[in-house]
Protein backbone atom coordinates (compact mmCIF):
# COMPACT_ATOMS: atom_id res chain seq x y z
CA UNK A 1 0.00 0.00 0.00
CA UNK A 2 1.30 3.31 -0.99
CA UNK A 3 0.45 6.35 1.70
CA UNK A 4 0.65 9.53 0.26
CA UNK A 5 2.62 12.51 1.84
CA UNK A 6 1.15 16.04 2.02
CA UNK A 7 4.69 17.92 1.93
CA UNK A 8 4.36 21.18 0.80
CA UNK A 9 8.22 21.23 -0.46
CA UNK A 10 7.22 19.38 -3.57
CA UNK A 11 4.87 21.47 -5.07
CA UNK A 12 5.16 23.39 -8.06
CA UNK A 13 4.64 26.36 -8.34
CA UNK A 14 4.87 28.94 -11.82
CA UNK A 15 7.05 32.47 -11.57
CA UNK A 16 5.22 35.14 -13.55
CA UNK A 17 7.79 37.84 -13.23
CA UNK A 18 9.88 37.05 -15.91
CA UNK A 19 6.76 36.88 -18.38
CA UNK A 20 5.61 40.35 -17.14
CA UNK A 21 8.66 41.32 -17.74
CA UNK A 22 9.02 40.35 -21.54
CA UNK A 23 5.37 41.79 -21.95
CA UNK A 24 6.08 45.05 -20.72
CA UNK A 25 9.65 45.39 -22.91
CA UNK A 26 7.22 43.89 -25.78
CA UNK A 27 4.61 46.97 -25.14
CA UNK A 28 7.44 49.54 -24.30
CA UNK A 29 8.46 48.36 -28.32
CA UNK A 30 5.06 48.32 -30.03
CA UNK A 31 4.23 51.94 -28.37
CA UNK A 32 8.02 53.52 -28.88
CA UNK A 33 7.49 51.92 -32.96
CA UNK A 34 3.96 53.23 -33.40
CA UNK A 35 5.42 56.54 -32.65
CA UNK A 36 7.44 56.50 -36.01
CA UNK A 37 3.89 55.61 -37.88
CA UNK A 38 2.58 59.22 -37.57
CA UNK A 39 3.15 61.51 -40.60
CA UNK A 40 2.58 65.03 -40.24
CA UNK A 41 1.78 67.83 -42.04
CA UNK A 42 2.16 71.30 -40.89
CA UNK A 43 2.55 73.09 -37.38
CA UNK A 44 1.40 71.42 -34.75
CA UNK A 45 -2.08 72.39 -33.60
CA UNK A 46 -5.30 71.01 -32.02
CA UNK A 47 -7.49 70.28 -34.64
CA UNK A 48 -10.99 70.14 -33.67
CA UNK A 49 -13.02 66.93 -33.85
CA UNK A 50 -15.57 65.41 -36.90
CA UNK A 51 -17.87 62.64 -36.91
CA UNK A 52 -18.19 62.60 -40.38
CA UNK A 53 -14.24 63.29 -40.93
CA UNK A 54 -12.99 61.05 -43.87
CA UNK A 55 -9.22 61.01 -45.25
CA UNK A 56 -8.67 62.83 -48.02
CA UNK A 57 -5.55 62.33 -50.96
CA UNK A 58 -2.49 64.01 -50.26
CA UNK A 59 -2.87 67.72 -50.25
CA UNK A 60 -0.90 69.90 -52.62
CA UNK A 61 -0.50 72.47 -50.25
CA UNK A 62 -1.00 72.69 -46.47
CA UNK A 63 -2.07 76.16 -44.80
CA UNK A 64 -2.18 76.26 -40.67
CA UNK A 65 -3.39 78.48 -38.42
CA UNK A 66 -1.84 78.91 -35.26
CA UNK A 67 -3.58 80.17 -32.02
CA UNK A 68 -1.99 82.97 -31.87
CA UNK A 69 -2.83 83.89 -35.26
CA UNK A 70 0.16 83.02 -37.34
CA UNK A 71 -0.15 81.47 -40.96
CA UNK A 72 1.92 79.15 -42.24
CA UNK A 73 2.05 77.21 -45.89
CA UNK A 74 3.73 74.04 -45.66
CA UNK A 75 5.39 74.68 -42.21
CA UNK A 76 6.71 78.04 -43.67
CA UNK A 77 5.68 81.70 -42.15
CA UNK A 78 3.56 83.44 -44.46
CA UNK A 79 1.15 86.59 -44.06
CA UNK A 80 -2.79 86.57 -45.45
CA UNK A 81 -1.77 89.32 -48.39
CA UNK A 82 0.97 87.14 -49.84
CA UNK A 83 -0.63 83.93 -49.44
CA UNK A 84 -2.19 84.23 -52.60
CA UNK A 85 0.27 84.80 -54.94
CA UNK A 86 2.58 82.43 -53.02
CA UNK A 87 0.64 79.22 -54.40
CA UNK A 88 0.17 81.00 -57.76
CA UNK A 89 3.39 81.18 -58.28
CA UNK A 90 3.58 77.77 -57.57
CA UNK A 91 1.30 76.44 -59.96
CA UNK A 92 1.49 75.41 -62.86
CA UNK A 93 -0.16 76.75 -65.96
CA UNK A 94 -4.04 75.18 -65.73
CA UNK A 95 -2.72 72.82 -62.54
CA UNK A 96 -5.47 72.33 -59.78
CA UNK A 97 -4.54 73.38 -56.25
CA UNK A 98 -5.92 71.19 -53.39
CA UNK A 99 -5.27 73.34 -50.48
CA UNK A 100 -5.72 71.96 -46.86
CA UNK A 101 -6.58 74.04 -44.11
CA UNK A 102 -5.33 73.10 -40.40
CA UNK A 103 -6.69 75.66 -37.89
CA UNK A 104 -6.19 75.05 -34.25
CA UNK A 105 -9.94 74.56 -32.60
CA UNK A 106 -9.19 78.08 -30.78
CA UNK A 107 -8.67 80.57 -33.88
CA UNK A 108 -11.07 83.26 -34.26
CA UNK A 109 -13.36 81.74 -36.86
CA UNK A 110 -13.63 85.20 -38.37
CA UNK A 111 -9.48 84.67 -39.26
CA UNK A 112 -10.27 81.16 -41.02
CA UNK A 113 -12.89 83.01 -42.77
CA UNK A 114 -10.45 85.18 -44.04
CA UNK A 115 -8.20 82.73 -45.32
CA UNK A 116 -10.56 81.01 -47.08
CA UNK A 117 -12.03 84.16 -49.23
CA UNK A 118 -8.12 84.90 -50.30
CA UNK A 119 -7.75 81.01 -51.53
CA UNK A 120 -11.12 81.20 -53.32
CA UNK A 121 -9.67 83.47 -55.40
CA UNK A 122 -7.26 81.09 -56.53
CA UNK A 123 -8.61 79.73 -60.28
CA UNK A 124 -8.95 76.26 -60.03
CA UNK A 125 -8.38 75.40 -56.40
CA UNK A 126 -10.28 72.93 -54.36
CA UNK A 127 -10.40 73.43 -50.39
CA UNK A 128 -10.47 71.00 -47.71
CA UNK A 129 -10.43 71.41 -43.53
CA UNK A 130 -9.06 69.02 -41.70
CA UNK A 131 -10.11 67.81 -38.61
CA UNK A 132 -9.51 64.54 -36.27
CA UNK A 133 -11.81 61.77 -36.22
CA UNK A 134 -13.55 61.04 -33.14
Amino acid sequence: MHIREDDADDAMEVNILPLIDVIFAILAFFILSSLYLTQSEGLPVNLPDADTATEQAQADFTVTLQPDGAIALDQQLITLETLRSAIEQSLEPNQTAIITIRADEQVYHGDVIDIMDELRAIEGATLGIATEPE
